[in-house]
Parts: C-alpha cells; structure tokens; sequence
C-alpha cells in the first residue's frame, strides 16, 4: 500500500506519516523543501521523538519524497497511490490542487481504478478536505468529476497534537508530545473502506472538530498571544503564570459553555476536556515558542476561526466573551516581523486604526458589542 502526504514538515513527519508508517503504508511524501526531499530519499526513514521523561523514540522506515515543484511527478504519484493525506496548512491547500487533479485526471481517464481513492487534508480548519475537494473539482473537466464523484473521496478529519518547532541536528528528526488524537467523518467515505489503525471513525464530525478547534487551537493562540503581551517566548513560560494562565482558562470556559449548548456535552466531561487540555500545554518535556504557535494572526482572526466563531456563538447565546476579546485584542498586539501576517495586521492598525482592523479581518461591525469589547482591551493593554 501507498500513502501519498502532502507536506514533509513536523506534523506530517511526526503525526500523519508515523501514523500511515505504523498501519503497513509506504509513505511517500511532497514537499517543496528540497533539504526535506533530498534527506527522506537519501535516508529512507526518520526517528519520531516523544515529548517525556523518557524521550521515547521510534524509526519510520520505507519512506521516500518526491519535489512537490514537479507536476508530472506529483500527479503519477497521485495515479499510483492508496491513500492521499495533507499537512500542509490550509492556506496552502489551493497550491497542491494542481498536482491532484492532474493525477486524478490520468488516474480515472486511464480506466476508473477498482480501488476508491480517500483524500483527507489533515488541517487546523473546519471542512479542509472539503475545501481542497472544491479546489480540485474547479481544476477537472465535466467527464473527470463525474467519474471522481464515483470513485474518490474527500472526508473531512479532525487532528490534534502538538508538534513545536525543531532545532535538531538531523533535519528529519522530530520530537512531538505523546497525545494525539485523529477523527476522520465516517459519512464521507467509501462504504466497504478498510479501516486504519490509529485513527478513529465517526458518523458525526463536527461535535470533535468545533470541539477541538474551540478549546485546543483557542486555548493554544490565547496562551500565545497574552504571553507575548507579557513577555514570554514559550507557551511553557507563559502558562506557568498564573495571570495568563487564568486567562486562557477564562477563554475555554467561554468557548465550553458554546459547545456543551451546541452539542449537548456533559459539563463536567468538558471540564475535565480543558483540564487535559491545559496540562498538555504545560508538558515541561515540550518547548513550544509563541511565536509558531502565534503565527497567522489573520487566520486566526477570521470570522470562522478560533476567536472570532466561538466569540459571536457565545454573544448570541447570551454568553460572557470577556476572554475571547482579550484574545483577539492580544493578537492585534502579535508583532513579528518574519511572520507576513503580523506584519500586514500591524500596517493596518497603523494606518486604519485597530477598530477598522478588526472590522476587516473580522468581519464584525465596527459597533458590534464583540468588537468594542476588544478594541477596549486593545487600548489597555
């Protein structure tokens, strides 16, 4: 069997490829970062690193890469494999639509393969496969759609572990905290599809994705950008004050009461959710830098993101988002010049004024009570 991944970076090494590795798949990873490509074909396997007190390590062996700049090479790959997975990062997912739907056009012109073909972008967003789905059918002919509407599939997927940035030696290596967790939707895929170890089926997608994206990726960017606020270069460092700290919980109470309304969770169940939660961000075996975790302030920002959805959801029901506010008005404070994003969010609040700002990226009316709520803390801050 041949798994395809799009993305040779940490979370691809580290999560998907041990993963796809563990369950008897030949990994096959795209990337454009050639020291990546070069040192997988050159070595053929890398060593996962666990973020404890042991510093557990495991060997992923028959691995391989191909330059993910060479079309022609990228779409054979996509004719020849059994499963196709992404780590790309959201943003990126219109840039690999090319490659698949090439693929997928000699794959299913050539004689529909037998076989239905999964393709599951594992990304920090809500509907990623979804979205790479619609990037790839905007690029095939009528005749290839319908014939990739029989025999391919795009189930969407929930993924969460921890992988911070690496400083090692050996540019494969990578360490990742032992928690991981991999949903995939059930509905979307094929019907006799054969199950793989490690990742865990379910009719139902969307209670475990908003319940992640809402307490994992929300705690995680509040942690981030009020450490940044405070000084700290760690999430660690910055968790382990207990001003931040109270914060960040203040954030996941807020975004709980949203989910356990909307998808009728046992209250205290959550409560003991966030409490793992926040003991995994404070994993002293972990070294992960607010600045990677900060990253994307826009993203972050957008009307379907982290801050802003759970916020509105919570306005709506009636619900404080005191935190959620704070977040947001910590993360028009997120001045990192390496990172385009926080530097675009910082010209913006320079020229227009952070109300007009967060109005834009936002998309909140610029009276809209969310909104005054956290230009308020903006200005305090």
């Amino acid at each position: 069997m041949k798994a395809l991944h799009f993305g040779a970076g940490n979370i691809g090494r580290g999560f998907i490829g041990l993963i796809l590795s563990r369950a008897g798949y030949e990994v096959v990873f795209s990337d454009v970062n050639q020291t990546l490509v070069t040192a997988l074909q050159q070595q053929g396997q890398y060593t996962v690193e666990l973020a404890n007190e042991s510093k557990d390590q495991e060997t992923v062996t028959g691995v391989n890469a191909i330059d993910g700049t060479q079309l022609e090479t990228v779409a054979q790959t996509v004719v020849e494999a059994d499963l196709i997975t992404t780590a790309v990062g959201v943003g990126v997912l219109k840039h690999i639509a090319p490659g698949i739907a090439k693929g997928l056009e000699k794959r299913l012109n050539s004689g529909p393969a037998q076989n239905p073909l999964h393709i599951i972008a594992c990304e920090n967003a809500i509907g990623a496969s979804t979205q790479l789905k619609e990037h790839v059918y905007a690029l095939l002919n009528e005749k290839v759609r319908s014939l990739a509407d029989q025999f391919v599939y795009f189930p969407d997927s929930a993924v969460d572990r921890i992988v911070p940035i690496q400083h090692h030696e050996d540019p494969l290596h990578v360490q990742v905290e032992p928690f991981y967790e991999w949903v995939v939707d059930r509905s979307q895929m094929a019907p006799a599809f054969k199950p793989i170890e490690g990742i865990v089926y379910v009719d139902d997608l969307e209670p475990y994705i908003e319940r992640k994206l809402f307490t994992v990726n929300t705690g995680h960017c509040v942690a981030a950008y009020i450490g940044n606020v405070h000084g700290y270069d760690t999430i660690q460092k910055a968790i382990a004050d207990e001003k931040v700290k109270s914060i960040v919980y203040g954030a996941l109470q807020e975004t709980g009461k949203v989910l356990v309304k909307r998808f009728a969770f046992n209250p205290e169940e959550h409560e003991q959710y966030i409490v793992k939660i926040l003991g995994r961000f404070v994993n002293p075996y972990l070294t992960d830098e607010v600045t990677r975790v900060g990253r994307s302030p826009l993203r972050k920002l957008s009307p379907n993101d982290r801050l802003v959805r759970p916020a509105l959801q919570a306005y709506a029901d009636g619900s404080e988002t005191t935190y959620l506010a704070m977040g947001m008005a910590a993360a028009c404070k997120f001045d990192v010049s390496d990172d385009p994003e926080a530097v675009e969010l910082q010209n913006m609040i320079r020229q227009k004024g952070i109300t007009a700002a967060l109005h834009h990226y936002t998309s909140m009316n610029e009276h809209h009570p969310v909104l005054e709520q956290a230009v308020a803390q903006y200005n305090q801050m």
